[in-house]
C-alpha cells in the first residue's frame, strides 16, 4: 500500500482521539489479516517486536507511540475509514456477493470485512457510493431526519416540462405508501435529461417518483451526497479515501 494511503488511514484513526492500550494479540489481529490463532503462533515464533524487542506474551499491552513490527515490517491499527467509490452497473451495495458482485469487491483495503455501505444504489445505477466503518457518520447520511441531499442525473424515456418542477417540490404520492415524498429539487437539463435532489432514501425512490408521473427512468447516476461530490477523476469501479474536509462536511 502506498505510504500516502497508509498515512491517511492512520490520520483517520487519530480522529477517534483514543489512547492506545490494547493487548498485543488483539493489536496484531486488528492490524493484519491474521486470526487470533495465527497471531499467537507468530508471537510464539518470535516474529513480533515492540520497539525492537521480541515479545512473545500475547497479553503484552501496546501503548501509544510504540513501534510494532511483524517479521521486521511495521504494522499499525487500521482505524476508522471513509471512502468514495464510483459504482459501475451490475454491482450491488451489499456486503456479500449475490446475483452480482458486491461493490466491496472493488475496494482493496486491509480488513474489508469491517466496512459497510452508507446508503445503497440499485444494480443498474452508477455513481457515488460512500463506504465507511463509522456507524454514526453513516447514520447522518442515511437517516431521513437528517435530510442529507442526494443528487442524481436521470435519463428519462419521455420528455418533461417545467411544470414537473413544482410537482416534485410539493411531493409525489408513491404507489403503496401513505403521504407524499419530501420536497425534491428538479432541474431540467434537456427534455429527457434532468437532475433530481432528494433527502430520503425510499426503495427505488427516484424510479418510482417518475413512474408516478407517467415516465420511466432509463439511466440513473448519483453525483453527490450532501456536500460530497463524486470525484471526476474516478473512473467507474475506482475509489479513493475521503479528504478531511469531505468527512467533516457530513
Amino acid at each position: 500500500m502506498p505510504f500516502e494511503v497508509v498515512g491517511l488511514i492512520i490520520w483517520q484513526f487519530s480522529l477517534l482521539e483514543l489512547s492506545i492500550n490494547v493487548r498485543l494479540d488483539k493489536f496484531i489481529c486488528e492490524s493484519t489479516p491474521l486470526t487470533r490463532s495465527l497471531a499467537k503462533k507468530a508471537l510464539h515464533r518470535g516474529d513480533i517486536t515492540c520497539d525492537g524487542i521480541v515479545v512473545k506474551d500475547s497479553g503484552f499491552k501496546v501503548t501509544e507511540g510504540m513501534r510494532v513490527c511483524l517479521e521486521g515490517e511495521p504494522i499499525a491499527l487500521v482505524g476508522v475509514r471513509y471512502l468514495m467509490l464510483n459504482k459501475p452497473v451490475d454491482t450491488i451495495c451489499s456486503t456479500i456477493d449475490e446475483t452480482y458482485p458486491s461493490v466491496l469487491s472493488l475496494v482493496d483495503v486491509p480488513k474489508p470485512e469491517t466496512l459497510h455501505i452508507a446508503g445503497r444504489l440499485d444494480a443498474d445505477t452508477t455513481g457515488l457510493v460512500l463506504i465507511t466503518t463509522d456507524g454514526q457518520w453513516s447514520h447522518k447520511i442515511t437517516s431521513p431526519k437528517k435530510e442529507c441531499g442526494k443528487r442524481y442525473l436521470v435519463q428519462l424515456a419521455e420528455p418533461v416540462d417545467a411544470g414537473l418542477i413544482a410537482v416534485f417540490a410539493a411531493g409525489v404520492e408513491l404507489r403503496g405508501e401513505d403521504g407524499l415524498t419530501k420536497p425534491a429539487l428538479l432541474e431540467i437539463i434537456e427534455p429527457q435529461l434532468v437532475r433530481l435532489t432528494i433527502t430520503e432514501g425510499k426503495y427505488h425512490q427516484v424510479k418510482r417518483m417518475f413512474a408516478a408521473v407517467g415516465n420511466h427512468v432509463q439511466g440513473l447516476h448519483r453525483e453527490s451526497v450532501g456536500q460530497i461530490e463524486l470525484d471526476p477523476a474516478l473512473a467507474l469501479g475506482e475509489w479513493r479515501y475521503l479528504t478531511p474536509e469531505e468527512i467533516a462536511s457530513v
